[in-house]
């Protein structure tokens, strides 16, 4: 848990959404965004990354482009920095991989005010369908068997990896009591 909030009255809101499809072809994708507030002080967070399983340039590219797409109006300079962030942060240390292609991630962001900062955050939940929906109608229909289907479990369980291990917010859901089924929705089935 954030050292912050320990000892303190705190309230946090928020969605967040992890898709797994059952077509290989078709990337798993997750999209967070979340409000806090501790005492006087107030944050959002969140952003989307994609992990695939048989990668497909295009549909990076057109993940990239719109998470940038969503910040851009805001300030060209947070997409790089948000972009860094997501590297950062969905990287599994003990394997030296990543956990995708990446996204956009942000956390104790209050920057210019609470209506610009709340404006950001709804951008990026409005630009997720367009990130992700294209590349599941690419892909979905793309024929599999069950050597892909044995490769994708695999990959899964970098995914159950990271979010056991390092997911800051499965383990505050954990340590603070939280709803167990809801903590861990983001496991593959």
């Amino acid at each position: 848990a954030r050292p912050e909030l320990a000892g303190c009255s705190w309230q946090a809101s928020g969605v967040s959404l992890v898709i797994h499809p059952r077509n290989p072809y078709a990337p798993t994708v997750h999209m967070n965004v979340r409000f806090f507030i501790a005492g006087d002080a107030w944050w959002f967070g969140g952003g989307m990354d994609l992990t695939p399983y048989y990668g497909f340039e295009e549909d990076a590219r057109h993940f990239h482009r719109t998470c940038k797409a969503s910040l851009d109006p805001f300030d060209t300079s947070y997409y790089p920095r948000f972009k860094r962030g997501c590297d950062a942060y969905f990287y599994l240390p003990h394997r030296k991989e990543p956990r995708g292609v990446g996204g956009i991630f942000f956390d104790d962001f209050n920057e210019r005010g609470f209506d610009f900062s709340f404006t950001l955050m709804k951008s990026v939940a409005d630009h997720f369908l367009p990130a992700y929906r294209p590349i599941v109608e690419r892909r979905n229909p793309l024929p599999y068997g069950a050597s892909e289907r044995e490769f994708q479990a695999i990959r899964r369980g970098r995914y159950v990896e990271f979010n056991l291990l390092y997911d800051r917010g499965t383990l505050f859901g954990l340590k603070t009591g939280g709803n167990i089924d809801a903590i861990l929705m983001s496991l593959p089935p």
